[in-house]
């Protein structure tokens, strides 16, 4: 399917691993010029080095996004972005009492208000240019209440909230506002928490054990979470907005009575 995206600017946060950088590669697979936001500056350049490749032109700005006047910098750095995705941030994992208010208000600074900020920025500039797209990068958690992640359920179900109040209205200034809530996704991050949760952390056989329960056992690939967003961004899925797709494989359905 063609997606015609060709030439599009596409500013991507959280970018340098995970599936920020899964994003990147799909991103630039289609011919899109990329602008890329994390704090590592190591990380980016090498990124960008692979991306660029025989690609479209590459463009990084190593930045804490929690750090003064960083939306301002984000936004001279790729205000003429066409498609931004919020994706950077990490909630820490916990109960209330496990999760201290300091740890809490730094994992929403970063998610939660960044994710806000960034999109209060940018909406304008979009919109006097006639359109644009803004994808969320959520996460099924928001979905899912857990006691042991109640910080990151609590922050992803707010900005759930964010994107349909404001994805909602925003085809009126021509401008998409979409969600997509991952379930786990075969990152390190995701390595790390189930290290951190199996018997003995260092037995490979007791991490993989964790996953045996998920859909086909295994979590998503990162290509198959980038492909979503990929396909969100372009013209082919023009009528899409203020809505939350979820892909996890089909574990959020599977809430029974019994």
């Amino acid at each position: 399917m063609e997606l015609q995206l060709s030439g599009r600017k596409v500013l991507i946060t959280g970018a340098s691993q995970g599936i920020g950088a899964g994003l990147a590669h799909a991103f630039a697979a289609e011919g899109c010029e990329l602008y890329l936001v994390a704090r590592s500056q190591q990380k980016l350049a090498q990124l960008a080095a692979e991306v660029a490749r025989g690609g479209p032109a590459v463009h990084i700005l190593p930045r804490d996004l929690t750090s003064p006047g960083a939306v301002e910098a984000v936004l001279d750095f790729a205000g003429e972005a066409d498609v931004l995705v919020n994706n950077a941030g990490s909630i820490p994992g916990g109960t209330l009492w496990q999760v201290d208010e300091v740890r809490w208000r730094q994992g929403w600074e970063l998610k939660v208000f960044g994710y806000i900020n960034l999109t209060r920025a940018f909406y304008p500039m979009m919109k006097a240019r006639g359109g644009g797209v803004i994808l969320n990068n959520i996460g099924n958690g928001g979905e899912n209440f857990d006691f042991d992640y109640i910080a990151g359920s609590t922050g992803n179900a707010a900005l759930m909230a964010f994107t349909r109040a404001l994805g909602g209205r925003s085809l009126q200034d021509g401008i998409r506002v979409v969600g997509v809530n991952p379930g786990p996704v075969a990152t390190e991050r995701i390595m790390k928490v189930l290290r951190a949760r199996a018997d003995d952390p260092d037995d490979p056989d007791a991490v993989q054990a964790l996953t045996a329960n998920w859909p086909l056992g295994r979590a998503a690939s990162v290509a198959e979470i980038a492909d979503l967003f990929v396909y969100l961004a372009s013209d082919r899925s023009s009528y899409t907005s203020g809505t939350i797709l979820t892909v996890d494989g089909g574990i959020t359905s599977r809430r029974s009575i019994t």
